[in-house]
């Protein structure tokens, strides 16, 4: 039998090895990938716990010492008296959040409406990619735009120093924008497209399909969006201690300087010691319970959407 000819036996036998080694590679694969991703998962679990009973075990003690009351409702912040209250900051962190979603939400609300339901496709592409850029953004450049341009504008307008609850909220604001907007864009789109054309169908008009059937569809999603944005907002440190004044008195108007919890932490914990550094992480732990709750909210927000679908 000539040598390029080879037996039918053992073609076929090679032909069925070639294709047992893809499929054992293959399955070797399929096994090994979720195992990836349970590591990747547990070691971001226990990244979050270690972190947690870290910031827990260093501030309770204080707590226990002072009392989670006196803590939380103490007007005084005077570490060098062995005073702690926290009053001044956490009101402070909820006017500056608050009034930041004042600002924002409105202006991001509208953007999120304009780009599903009015914009052209080549504006609203272009518009989205603006959008990302503005998400992108160090936060120590919004404060700098703070410092340069809106604190002297407030000044103007206002007197004073500029430093303010007003000047904070103005650049969380522009902060949280990307964050609201995007996630009600994506809340938006998803209303299916049946809803509208039925609405039109009975004789609305198209602000009235908007107004009294795409948003209330979408309001589970709209509302996870504010909430997102106000984690957001409550966790910025760095371009709200630029703008905010930074002083430990209960404000009386939005004109008036703050401090919040998060600048506060990070003013004086690199010179805090004993009972004072506890109570830095006792704020910390105030602030973990706020986010947590939050971000429970939101999931608890997009299972009901979920669910309304």
């Amino acid at each position: 039998m000539p040598a390029s000819i080879s037996h039918p036996a053992t073609s076929k036998a090679k032909l069925q090895a070639l294709r047992k080694k893809p499929v054992r590679k293959y399955l070797s694969l399929e096994m090994a990938v979720p195992g990836v991703f349970l590591l990747s998962a547990s070691i971001v679990m226990a990244a979050v716990a270690v972190i947690s009973l870290f910031v827990f075990r260093s501030g309770i003690p204080l707590i226990q010492k002072v009392g989670l009351v006196s803590f939380l409702t103490g007007r005084t912040w005077d570490p060098s008296a062995g005073i702690y209250g926290i009053l001044p900051m956490l009101t402070g962190s909820l006017l500056v959040t608050i009034t930041a979603l004042v600002l924002g939400v409105p202006v991001a609300l509208a953007g999120a409406v304009f780009l599903s339901e009015f914009a052209p496709i080549t504006v609203a592409v272009v518009l989205r990619r603006c959008i990302e850029l503005l998400a992108g953004i160090p936060s120590v450049v919004y404060g700098f735009f703070g410092v340069i341009v809106l604190l002297p504008l407030l000044r103007q307008i206002f007197g004073g120093s500029g430093f303010s609850v007003l000047a904070g909220a103005i650049v969380l604001a522009i902060m949280i924008l990307p964050t609201v907007l995007s996630v009600s864009l994506e809340a938006i789109k998803t209303v299916p497209q049946e809803y509208r054309e039925g609405s039109l169908a009975l004789g609305a008009t198209h602000w009235q399909t908007i107004k009294g059937v795409v948003l209330p569809a979408a309001r589970s999603g709209i509302f996870a969006s504010f909430i997102l944005g106000m984690g957001r907002a409550l966790g910025e440190t760095m371009a709200v201690i630029m703008v905010v004044g930074n002083t430990t008195r209960m404000p009386r108007s939005l004109l008036d300087p703050v401090r919040t919890l998060t600048a506060n932490v990070v003013i004086e914990m690199k010179y805090a010691t004993g009972d004072h550094q506890q109570a830095l992480f006792a704020t910390g732990i105030v602030l973990f319970l706020f986010i947590m709750a939050l971000n429970f909210a939101a999931r608890l927000t997009f299972a009901n959407s979920r669910r309304s679908k």
